[in-house]
């Protein structure tokens, strides 16, 4: 044993156990990987025997009441409306970070992602619409529109060392952009009608989270409660309920209580004192003083620390690993006609998805790149060329969350429409995501070969 460790009977082989899950869940592939197996047993349940178990226990409803009154939605909602505001409010914080500190945070390195990913969102909506000009289906334009960061990261990281560490960064600055972009065609485009006395109660939750952003609120419960309430009043506005996670992002501080080198000092400080108390005994649970100082630096430790990115520490894991494949359970399981594919096939909604995410997303992001560099608005990131940008197209074309969640909206009542707008999306995600992958194993492999043998 260690001078000065304590190790229990069987915390060490609890470790060994516990190292190679923790490295497992930490990895940037696990997400995607996670979310295509749901969606794969989604897709079994939808064409088994377990199909009308599977539709009832979606459709069950649960709720509460109160007095008089009573909420209660079914669990399809619940997921959609509740659960899929904390994926919201994670992105939200994603892209809060990138626009203060990360690649969107300075004008020249944001334009060429932010460009990119405006061609990924018009040419996809205009392919729709080109093959949907009129008629109800038209209002499933911008299922196309937005790309699965889980997914795409997790097809790239695949790729391991091969694929320069420029690109991936590339492909996320691109996918929070378009994902803002789905947001706010979501907020626009995809509102029935509003109930204004319940707008007027989003505002002012959402004043409150801004006054106590501007007092220096630093912790989280207040930001959590409002945000549940915020959360209510949008559900009943008739705006969509899962906003509110991004408006509770964005009023979250993102400037920490200490700066790091106040913190360092009070550390040191809090060592000296922690070294002198050891004078009156060096067992913690009976030295007060020891303990009352090893409290004071745990507090310290939170507050060196934004909130902002404490919060989306602790929520990446559960939204990652949880909430979004519960999703992909909920809405991918859809039912396949096998004998009859051909004509979904050649459903107009079905073929508007797939010229969208396979045609329009590589032909967007390639072209605005192209020509945002051809201007000399921005330069390619060092070491990538656009062959790399290509695939990066071709992986924008995974749709899946943003497109599923955008497609409920648009076909909520109707059902056919639905079920080939699902089709187009999973088809065409399944595509992009393998013809992503082959086609930068190739050109990464020959750059490679290329330098070699300069």
């Amino acid at each position: 044993m260690a001078k000065g460790i304590h190790h229990a009977p069987w915390e060490k082989a609890f470790d060994r156990l516990l190292s190679p899950l923790e490295e497992f869940i930490h990895r940037q592939t696990t997400s995607g990987v996670l979310l295509m197996i749901c969606a794969v047993i989604a897709l079994i349940i939808a064409n088994s025997p377990l199909r009308d178990s599977y539709e009832h226990l979606l459709h069950t409803q649960i709720g509460m009441s109160f007095g008089g009154g009573a909420f209660s939605m079914s669990i399809h909602h619940w997921i959609n409306e509740a659960l899929m505001a904390l994926f919201f409010l994670v992105m939200g914080l994603e892209l809060k970070r990138e626009l203060l500190v990360g690649e969107l945070s300075s004008p020249r390195q944001a334009l060429l992602p932010i460009m990119a990913a405006i061609g990924g969102m018009l040419v996809p909506a205009l392919c729709y619409i080109a093959l949907n000009p009129t008629g109800p289906t038209a209002v499933g334009w911008g299922i196309p529109m937005a790309t699965d960061i889980a997914f795409a990261v997790g097809a790239l990281s695949l790729l391991g060392p091969r694929v320069p560490q420029n690109l991936i960064t590339f492909l996320i600055a691109l996918a929070i952009v378009d994902d803002l972009g789905a947001v706010a065609v979501i907020a626009l485009f995809y509102t029935a009608s509003l109930n204004l006395v319940a707008l007027a109660w989003a505002a002012g939750c959402t004043a409150l989270l801004a006054a106590l952003n501007l007092g220096g609120v630093r912790h989280s419960l207040p930001y959590a409660i409002i945000g549940v309430l915020l959360w209510a009043a949008m559900l009943a506005s008739g705006i969509h309920s899962t906003i509110a996670g991004v408006i509770v992002a964005f009023v979250i501080p993102i400037r920490p209580k200490f700066e790091p080198a106040l913190f360092v000092e009070r550390v040191k400080d809090k060592i000296r004192k922690m070294e002198k108390s050891l004078a009156g005994g060096a067992d913690i649970i009976h030295n007060h003083r020891f303990r009352t100082l090893v409290s004071a630096l745990g507090d310290g430790v939170q507050l060196v620390q934004a909130p902002a990115q404490r919060v989306e520490h602790t929520m990446h894991l559960p939204v990652a690993y949880l909430v979004i494949p519960i999703f992909a359970l909920a809405n991918a399981g859809i039912p396949v006609d096998f004998a009859g594919f051909g004509s979904y096939l050649g459903n107009p909604v079905t073929l508007g998805v797939l010229a969208g995410l396979l045609l329009g997303k590589p032909l967007g992001i390639v072209g605005l790149t192209w020509l945002t560099v051809k201007l000399g608005w921005a330069s390619l990131p060092t070491g990538l060329n656009i062959r790399h940008i290509f695939g990066v197209g071709l992986l924008g074309g995974i749709g899946f969350t943003m497109s599923i969640f955008i497609a409920d909206l648009g076909f909520v009542n109707r059902p056919e429409d639905l079920l080939m707008a699902k089709t187009g999306i999973l088809l065409a995600s399944a595509i992009a995501g393998l013809g992503g992958y082959a086609w930068l194993m190739a050109n990464t492999s020959r750059v490679a070969k290329d330098r070699a043998s300069h």
